[in-house]
């Protein structure tokens, strides 16, 4: 945005993945990606809005140099509402701009991004999530109709308010979102930095940090495959039903997209092990299911790995609609899923929060736990627990999955 708030151009969406050479870029300049890691939590990938930055300042150098403000979509719109420049943490943290441990924004990582500018000034006042992002103004009251004065809370992302929606805001519980990308991610009141690069080292949205895995391909895949043969939904998964677990040997890679986690943002989506037997419809279509799931259980491990004790998971996104795909999940992940009944979860995260916000304001310091054990609840008709067979079966899956990413790691780089 220029120096007025005006919006200056149609930046890159998060999962666009041509800005890897951008990545690139900013990891050399600030030394390495490993050191980035380790000093300020997170790599440099495609989904962060750094690499954006930079492809901007590249590519339309006139409008980068009119750009005064950097503001994340929702931030946008709390600035449209209170006319006031806020980013809560666990928005920040996903910029790549932010020091997770220090929970400031990291100036060797913006001297990497332009050594010739500061771009500290271009970006917002950080703010914790209880606190608010400011009041509606008189312009938006008679504009909009809402009250002068009502005030607005932080927000923060979409997973960072599905883990509010979700009760994933305590040691021990465990979400995973099946969107249109995939996510899975849980609370830990410790900066959590993952060596291998696996999981994101974020904040939450209530105050503590929500490592998290995240996948750009999800129920893409699904939709992929699903336009393809043109089938309804329901249909689709009734015909992926009659499928056994593994589906014959048919294992779909699902990097439609590109892919975030593994790190192959030049990845393809495959279909590999078909032979003259299990070439069926309900193969493929099963395969396209677990494929997702596949890519969810590197989190899992992930997290496992870092000493996290894992009961169940709590399963959102339109995947969750889906009986045969949460029983996929079950098996693959080898734990309970349960399901909550809001199943706009992010949308009930963002409404809790503002709450605590609302306390906050009226002096009242309340803890959100005790928010999100008022207003959350669980829906046991759509809970499953996986079956030992399908387990079995699906841990040598997992294995022949990975080979394949493996061998393919070279094509798609």
């Amino acid at each position: 945005m220029d120096k007025d708030g005006e919006v200056l151009y149609n930046v890159k969406l998060w999962c666009d993945t041509s800005t890897a050479s951008e990545c690139n870029e900013i990891e050399a300049s600030y030394g390495s990606g490993e050191s980035i890691l380790s000093e300020a939590g997170n790599r440099i990938l495609p989904g962060y809005t750094a690499s954006k930055i930079l492809w901007l300042k590249k590519n339309y150098n006139d409008i980068y140099i009119r750009m005064q403000h950097i503001l994340l979509p929702h931030d946008y719109i709390n600035f449209y509402l209170t006319g006031k420049y806020t980013m809560e943490y666990g928005d920040a943290s996903g910029t790549g701009l932010l020091n997770i441990t220090k929970r400031k924004w990291d100036k060797d990582v913006l001297h990497a991004l332009d050594s010739d500018r500061d771009l500290s000034v271009c970006l917002p006042a950080l703010i914790e999530a209880h606190e608010t992002a400011g009041q509606i103004t008189k312009f938006i009251s008679s504009r909009l109709g809402i009250p002068a004065g009502i005030i607005v809370s932080s927000g923060g992302g979409d997973n960072m308010m599905g883990a509010i929606g979700t009760g994933a805001t305590d040691v021990g519980v465990i979400t995973m979102s099946l969107g249109t990308s995939g996510t899975i991610y849980g609370y830990s009141d410790q900066p959590v930095i993952d060596a291998k690069g696996n999981l994101a080292a974020f904040c939450s949205s209530n105050g503590g940090y929500l490592p998290l895995l995240c996948t750009m391909n999800c129920t893409v895949a699904t939709e992929q495959i699903r336009s393809l043969f043109e089938y309804e939904v329901k249909e689709f998964d009734k015909i992926a039903s009659k499928a056994p677990a593994g589906s014959e040997g048919i294992i779909t890679l699902p990097f439609f997209n590109g892919e975030r986690t593994p790190n192959l943002p030049n990845g393809k989506g495959c279909i590999v092990g078909m032979d003259m037997t299990n070439t069926k419809k309900e193969n493929i279509f099963r395969s396209s299911l677990e494929s997702a799931i596949f890519g969810m259980r590197l989190g899992l491990e992930s997290f496992k790995d870092l000493g996290f004790k894992v009961k169940e998971i709590r399963l959102i996104g339109g995947g969750a609609n889906s009986a045969v795909w949460r029983q996929i999940a079950s098996d693959i992940l080898n734990l309970p899923v349960v399901v909550p009944v809001q199943d706009e979860a992010a949308a009930l995260g963002g409404a809790i929060q503002a709450l605590w916000a609302l306390d906050h304001k009226g002096g009242k310091v309340s803890d959100i736990n005790y928010l999100i054990k008022e207003h959350v609840s669980l829906n046991n008709d759509k809970g499953c627990f996986p079956f030992p067979k399908n387990v079995k079966i699906y841990n040598d899956v997992y294995k022949n999955y990975n080979k394949y990413v493996e061998a393919l790691r070279g094509i798609f780089s």
